[in-house]
């Protein structure tokens, strides 16, 4: 005998209202329905697609593009031949270039004075050093005047050579009654005069005073001098500074004195210790003669 459902007429018909969808909804017409389960759909298939693009961006091409993951201590280049470093670096994985050229005394020439990155950095596989090499040939300096200036006693002479980059050689003693003055330079045994130029780290002998020699000498000139350099000059020749005189119609307030006179005079015979007398004014006073003097009074 045949069951007739519950909620179904006479007919044995099924109501709409209970009646079961035997034939869901395809995926096909999913796709093409205007729903809010469609959109929904359409949604979640983007953000799927992006976020497989992005995995295997980062995790899949990177790696085995850039070598991410893959690290190398930069080794220290400092003194390494740069014909040298091609080989050397492939062991590392790593290349160079050539950035700069510059001067080290301490290094040979063509070799590896710096470096970036530097020495224990840790970059990737296959990055390039940046380097900077050795000259062949030195720059070359003024050799500076350690005589006749202020800084002709040996220890700022040895102070001023190695501020030039250049070195203090041999200590030549001669006989002089200015003790630790230097008296001359050379190099290789020839004399050299101030201002010419020579390579850096060039060595330089200096000879000098060795206090023993006789006591009376020729005062040298101290006019056109600074009053602090006219003091230097008088220390370094073991004399001392005697009387200082100014002009009474000369207005020096807030002026740099100079020397426009000096006793004894430029050229005479002085003992070592004798006092030398100045007379200061502003830069280019001239003494006025004793008769210019009597026609103005």
């Amino acid at each position: 005998m045949p069951v007739t459902p519950r909620g179904s007429g006479n007919n044995g018909v099924i109501s709409p209202i209970f009646a079961i969808d035997r034939h869901p909804m395809k995926i096909k017409d999913l796709l093409k329905a205007n729903t809010l389960g469609s959109l929904l759909f359409h949604a979640g298939l983007a953000v799927a697609l992006v976020l497989t693009l992005g995995v295997s961006y980062f995790f899949v091409y990177l790696p085995n593009t850039t070598g991410h993951g893959q690290t190398v201590v930069v080794p220290d280049l400092s003194g390494k031949p740069a014909d040298s470093l091609d080989l050397y670096l492939s062991e590392y994985k790593l290349r160079f270039e050539v950035q700069d050229s510059s001067y080290a005394e301490e290094y040979p020439a063509l070799t590896v004075i710096r470096q970036f990155p530097h020495a224990g950095s840790v970059v990737k596989e296959g990055r390039k050093i940046f380097i900077t090499i050795n000259r062949i040939t030195p720059p070359t300096v003024p050799v500076p005047d350690l005589v006749t200036e202020a800084s002709s006693s040996l220890i700022n002479a040895e102070a001023v050579l190695k501020s030039n980059e250049l070195r203090r050689g041999h200590i030549i003693l001669m006989q002089s009654p200015f003790s630790n003055l230097v008296i001359e330079m050379r190099i290789n045994g020839n004399k050299v005069e101030p201002g010419m130029r020579v390579p850096k780290g060039t060595v330089i002998d200096l000879v000098v005073g060795d206090g023993t020699g006789p006591k009376d000498f020729v005062v040298r000139n101290l006019i056109g001098q600074t009053y602090q350099h006219a003091l230097v000059l008088l220390s370094n020749w073991n004399l001392h500074l005697g009387d200082i005189s100014i002009p009474e119609d000369v207005d020096t307030t807030g002026l740099e004195l100079f020397v426009f006179k000096q006793k004894p005079l430029p050229g005479d015979s002085v003992r070592v210790g004798e006092p030398v007398h100045l007379w200061l004014g502003p830069q280019g006073y001239e003494e006025k003669d004793a008769e210019e003097d009597e026609d103005l009074h």
